[in-house]
């Protein structure tokens, strides 16, 4: 018979231990998360019910309201049910998954971004291949679209972070 032991859950310290205070915390952040929800819901439904919003720029800035609402989605609901109930475990799997996910969406977000900067730097600093790179892309179904344009992007990074040189 051996001894061992495994961890199922892990118990989350709670803001504070009085009740009102908790209840303060649950308003204040499902205040602040419905709001988010409405901005990124707002920017998607307008850059996708627009066709003079299917650029380049509005495509990330789409993409990028996507991963907001996946950050977001990932970790505040759970904080806002642990306030409301007076629970302070997680499951193990579960905080393994929020972890995983919020990582994950983190990274898609900030490797986005940087493509945007870029995206923004042709704009302005090569304006004139701006045009001939982006314009003849819009012909495509548009899953091929977001992975050609953002595949353009990360060559012309590549491009100028070498010198010029194209390899």
């Amino acid at each position: 018979m051996s001894n061992s032991s495994s961890i199922t859950q892990f118990l989350l310290l709670p803001f504070t231990d009085t009740w009102e205070l908790q209840l303060l915390h649950f308003w204040l952040f499902l205040g602040i998360y419905l709001a988010v929800l409405l901005g990124n819901g707002l920017i998607i439904t307008t850059i996708d019910s627009d066709q003079h919003l299917h650029s380049p720029r509005h495509f990330f800035l789409l993409n990028l309201s996507l991963l907001d609402l996946g950050c977001i989605s990932t970790i505040v609901p759970k904080s806002m049910a642990n306030s409301l109930w007076d629970t302070r475990a997680i499951p193990y799997a579960g905080c393994a998954a929020q972890l995983f996910l919020f990582a994950f969406l983190l990274d898609v977000e900030y490797s986005l971004l940087t493509v945007m900067s870029y995206d923004r730097y042709v704009a302005i600093c090569k304006h004139l291949h701006y045009g001939t790179l982006c314009d003849n892309l819009e012909a495509l179904p548009p899953p091929m679209l977001s992975r050609t344009k953002t595949l353009l992007c990360l060559k012309c990074l590549f491009f100028v972070t070498l010198g010029g040189r194209d390899r």
